[in-house]
């Protein structure tokens, strides 16, 4: 059996991805089939994206954290 190499995603692109199903009312599967990633991938993208939008702080540094420090 052979491995797939890890993908790495940039914090834009989780944060457009996870944005198709809320804002945009995509279902997790239809979003993560049209971003060509696993469902269980985007549904932790929607999960952390919900989190910070309710001010909730999670383990992981935010999406929109990240962002800025790109922009920078």
């Amino acid at each position: 059996m052979t491995t797939r190499p890890k993908r790495n995603f940039t914090p834009e692109f989780r944060l457009e991805a996870a944005q198709l199903v809320i804002d945009q009312n995509y279902t997790v599967r239809q979003a993560a089939e049209t971003m060509s990633v696993g469902y269980s991938t985007m549904d932790t993208w929607v999960r952390q994206l919900r989190k910070e939008r309710n001010g909730e702080t999670s383990k992981a540094t935010p999406m929109a954290v990240l962002i800025q420090i790109i922009t920078l």
